[in-house]
């Protein structure tokens, strides 16, 4: 009996120690491990106190909205306004207007090819092409000053070419002093006795502007390279094409040159109006300003600012002004007075001045507004390393 009691007593479990009231079913459960409750979790929770705490007090009215997690403030960075583009001035007139060590004192449209020609005197004329121009058979025509006629009115006594840059500076000056500083500081070699002195093909110039428009200045002058380079020497004796041998090339041959179709076609149509007689030397020699832009502007691919730049840079007439070069226009907004800097995009497009205030502003220095044209581009230091030996 002993035995059966004792074996009974073996394997009854120990008993736990006796704990205060209602502390033993909690010692009885394994330690749960603490842990950061989920985001989610905690939301509610504190929802769920805010609510309640807000039915038992009877002194708020309406219930709060719930709690929100703040938003995350996006740090907006600084970051200067985009700049205006670059206008394209003088990487094209470079390539339309630079001198050839082919020949000496005419102007091939090589960037890199700076030749200075003998400067020579002979009389120019404010509404004239001053520049002599080289006919598509190779024949230099020197400029002739005629009479004025009503198409092309005399802007007073003939000049000559080694005065008709002072007697324009002199000019510019008398109408608004403040422009003396800047006139003193940079010389205009394109009106110079030595600029005028350049000899200019019409054809090559203008067919060497259509090649730089869109691209960049190397890449243009690559393009005419190999332009030159698909005519066999002997057939160009001034060191390009003449039209004749352009206008009946194939467009695919003119194309191996880098040109794209379209420039191609613009180039082929130019070479056939010069061969057709529909653009002559004389017309351009002669012609008053408006007629010369009229012509111009109507062969495909030459456009107002091409035509202006070649006139102005090519032909040497004095009284042409741009408004839709971004350069002048800019530089005018300076010369004006204006910030520049907090100058604003219309449309998409950067302008600086209306083209209607440009026009009145410019119309004081006539028969000369192709040099103050040339120093509204130097006012606001533009980029003048192709321009500079201009």
């Amino acid at each position: 009996m002993s035995l059966r009691r004792s074996a009974r007593t073996q394997a009854k479990p120990a008993s736990a120690p006796e704990l205060p009231s209602g502390r033993a079913a909690e010692a009885a459960e394994p330690p749960k491990k603490r842990g950061r409750k989920p985001k989610a979790s905690e939301d509610i929770a504190a929802t769920a106190v805010a609510q309640e705490s807000l039915v038992n007090d009877d002194a708020v009215e309406t219930m709060a909205p719930p709690p929100r997690t703040p938003s995350k403030r996006r740090k907006v960075t600084t970051t200067p306004s985009k700049p205006p583009p670059v206008t394209p001035t003088p990487s094209a007139i470079g390539l339309m207007t630079s001198n050839s060590v082919l020949r000496p004192g005419y102007s091939t449209g090589d960037i890199d090819d700076a030749t200075p020609p003998p400067a020579e005197n002979r009389v120019a004329e404010p509404r004239h092409t001053n520049a002599a121009l080289l006919t598509p058979g190779g024949t230099q025509v020197q400029p002739a000053i005629e009479e004025s006629t009503p198409s092309r009115p005399s802007a007073g006594p003939a000049t000559n070419s080694s005065s008709l840059l002072d007697q324009a500076c002199a000019r510019l000056i008398a109408v608004d002093p403040n422009l003396k500083p800047v006139i003193d500081k940079h010389h205009c070699r394109i009106f110079s006795p030595e600029g005028l002195a350049e000899t200019i093909d019409p054809f090559r110039s203008l067919a060497s502007g259509i090649m730089a428009q869109q691209v960049s200045g190397a890449a243009a002058k690559s393009i005419k390279n190999k332009f030159v380079g698909l005519f066999p020497p002997d057939a160009c004796s001034t060191g390009f094409p003449p039209p004749s041998l352009v206008a009946e090339t194939g467009l695919p041959r003119l194309r191996e040159a880098g040109l794209s179709q379209r420039k191609a076609e613009y180039i082929q149509g130019l070479a056939q109006k010069f061969r057709d007689g529909e653009l002559t030397v004389a017309m351009l020699m002669n012609g008053s300003d408006e007629e010369v832009m009229e012509k111009l502007v109507a062969v495909r691919g030459l456009g107002a600012w091409s035509v202006e730049m070649f006139m102005c840079f090519g032909l040497k007439r004095m009284d042409v002004f741009s408004t839709g070069d971004l350069g002048v226009q800019r530089g005018m907004a300076a010369y004006k007075g204006r910030d520049v800097g907090k100058l604003k995009a219309k449309g998409g497009k950067w302008k600086y001045m209306s083209e209607k205030e440009m026009v009145e502003v410019a119309e004081a220095f006539r028969p000369w507004r192709s040099l103050f044209m040339w120093y509204m581009w130097r006012i606001e230091d533009v980029d003048v390393d192709v321009m500079g030996s201009l």
